[in-house]
């Protein structure tokens, strides 16, 4: 078992990773919990919601709140149901909320637990690639219509308990979802790292390199929360590739397209960027390449309208004053945050569009 520290101004918590952690979970509860809740999705109970209640059930009397898969459920309607559901099973402040499940639940499951009573403890158990990212560094939230992750808290987690077996149940769009991740953080911290991940096919992962690459991109993304927590500074470079991203979500309905494949999208147009604004260099053909042979659906790029785009991106939330500022690369492990103007963002939109359907 591998474990990764994350350190924050309210407490440290371990990130364990390894394989079949879910059946160990009591031994890894660090205080005593009157009840416990775990908040799981449709998907995931029937995989592994009896094994993580029976396992838990050593600690304290277990209760469950399931909610259907996908993004659209990061949403106030299910927020207000699983708030109904904290209070229809009496936790109190010395219960413990269980985030089972991928980004999503992590993201929801945590905003509960930070509002709840003014905020309980509670733990990430993801179950996808993806959230590797998202499990870690406080950051909870729910979806407004109109943007992604617009109603939120810093709220730290008292563990993550990544049980790398889950993976193996993953669907491969799933896979692709958070390899959109692992690259975005190889891109902002290892050029090596960062080479090798375009050389290879995600289909032929081992368990070695997914390991390893889970923990490197957990490792990536603690070092910069530590250093801003409260993203004043530094953690706004996470948001590499995101910009655009969110864009596409909003504007497609949430769950149209994975976050994490929407995400590659977003790297690809903040290389575009970076390169022909900026003057960078960076290996756009070798990304376009590695986009196509592990099958992203690039494609949906020609499904949205450039000005549309920018709208959407003007509810980014590094955007001020109606200006949209972008992470961009000098190289790659260099990143920084500019400014682009509406009438730059429109032309290499369009032009990456134009590229994307043959025109």
């Amino acid at each position: 078992m591998a474990s990764v520290t994350v350190r924050s101004s309210s407490h440290d918590y371990d990130v364990l990773i390894g394989k079949g952690l879910r059946h160990q979970l009591a031994s890894f509860l660090s205080s005593e919990y009157t009840s416990i809740l775990v908040i799981t999705d449709s998907t995931v109970k029937e995989l592994y919601l009896q094994e993580v209640k029976e396992s838990l059930s050593e600690a304290a009397p277990v209760f469950t709140a399931v909610v259907p898969a996908g993004e659209s459920s990061k949403s106030m309607t299910r927020y207000e149901e699983l708030l109904d559901r904290c209070v229809d099973v009496n936790l109190d402040r010395k219960s413990l909320i269980v985030a089972l499940g991928g980004g999503m639940i992590g993201d929801l499951a945590g905003f509960v637990a930070s509002t709840y009573l003014r905020g309980v403890d509670y733990i990430q158990m993801p179950t996808t690639i993806l959230a590797h990212d998202s499990s870690v560094g406080g950051k909870v939230a729910i979806n407004h219509p109109k943007g992604k992750n617009l109603i939120g808290s810093f709220y730290h987690p008292v563990k993550v308990i990544y049980d790398i077996e889950t993976i193996e149940t993953l669907p491969e769009s799933e896979i692709r979802s958070g390899y959109g991740e692992v690259i975005k953080h190889a891109f902002l911290s290892d050029e090596d790292w960062a080479h090798r991940l375009l050389k290879g096919k995600l289909y032929e992962l081992t368990g070695e390199q997914l390991e390893s690459d889970l923990r490197k991109g957990i490792q990536v993304k603690a070092s910069i929360v530590e250093e801003d927590e409260r993203e004043a500074g530094i953690r706004k470079y996470l948001n590499l590739g995101h910009t655009l991203a969110h864009a596409i979500e909003a504007e497609l309905g949430y769950g149209e397209i994975t976050h994490g494949e929407a995400v590659a999208v977003g790297l690809l147009f903040m290389m575009k960027l970076s390169n022909e604004l900026k003057g960078a260099q960076l290996p756009i053909e070798a990304y376009k390449e590695w986009l196509d042979k592990n099958n992203y659906p690039v494609s949906v790029l020609t499904k949205i309208r450039p000005d549309r785009m920018l709208e959407k991106m003007k509810l980014d939330k590094k955007t001020l004053r109606q200006k949209i500022n972008f992470v961009l690369l000098h190289e790659l492990s260099d990143p920084y945050v500019v400014e682009v103007e509406e009438e730059q963002l429109l032309e290499q939109m369009s032009l990456l569009i134009n590229e994307v359907s043959g025109e």
